[in-house]
């Protein structure tokens, strides 16, 4: 795996300048891909502008300011993505990474109790050795529970505790049910799930989806299921 990144190869939901230079600082392998997240020093330098420089963005992670899931992070190409908390003690600052209309990576200002917990996406589940269930959740958390305390679905969302690491709320992905676009031209968008079309071809599953402004359609990968307690703290409008 290459080690190095040219500005004009990055995702495009890094917000940066594509001409200024060449070269452009790589996410390390992390809880989330490359493609879903942002190293740390971008966010420090481009997203947040605490750094007017890299050097100076280094120092502020080395000195271990920010905050990712409550835990100080050092590592400047850590990989921050969609749902993380992060927090700047000595600003007293807390706001979570979310995608704007244009699938940009973009951090929007949340309150003191909503920085203590997280919704995260269950990606897959498997069965695991003494016949317990474990959830992989989108940003590389593992949940492990009894199978008589297994109630999920892939696709599904929970609210998990960060400091406990236990999950607190549960949110069924189901019509009727509200979520968050995280990809193709209705990113940001929160709409009601309207109809689930199971496509029996080698085609991705599709959805409909239903807001304010009318129906629309999306592909089922770009659906996150959020609950009503979550809606303000996941809209970018708001």
């Amino acid at each position: 795996m290459k080690r190095h990144l040219k500005r004009l190869a990055a995702p495009r939901s890094w917000s940066i300048p594509r001409k200024d230079k060449t070269w452009v600082v790589k996410t390390s392998p992390g809880p989330h891909n490359i493609q879903g997240s942002v190293p740390l020093l971008i966010l420090v330098r481009d997203i947040l502008k605490y750094g007017l420089n890299g050097r100076e963005s280094k120092r502020i992670i080395n000195e271990g300011q920010i905050l990712i899931d409550k835990k100080p992070r050092k590592d400047y190409k850590f990989p921050v993505g969609l749902g993380d908390i992060i927090e700047i003690p000595v600003l007293k600052e807390k706001k979570i990474v979310l995608y704007n209309e244009k699938g940009k990576i973009i951090l929007k200002d949340i309150i003191n109790k909503d920085a203590k917990a997280k919704l995260c996406k269950i990606l897959n589940k498997s069965l695991v050795k003494g016949g317990n269930i474990q959830l992989h959740l989108h940003d590389g958390r593992n949940i492990l529970l009894n199978q008589k305390d297994d109630i999920y679905n892939v696709k599904d969302s929970v609210i998990l505790d960060i400091l406990k690491n236990n999950i607190i709320e549960h949110h069924k992905f189901k019509e009727g049910n509200k979520a968050l676009i995280i990809g193709g031209k209705h990113s940001s968008r929160i709409a009601k799930i309207k109809e689930i079309n199971v496509n029996r071809s080698p085609g991705a599953n599709t959805v409909v989806m239903e807001d304010k402004e009318g129906e629309f359609q999306t592909v089922e990968d770009y659906i996150f299921i959020v609950g009503e307690k979550q809606l303000k703290m996941m809209d970018v409008k708001k």
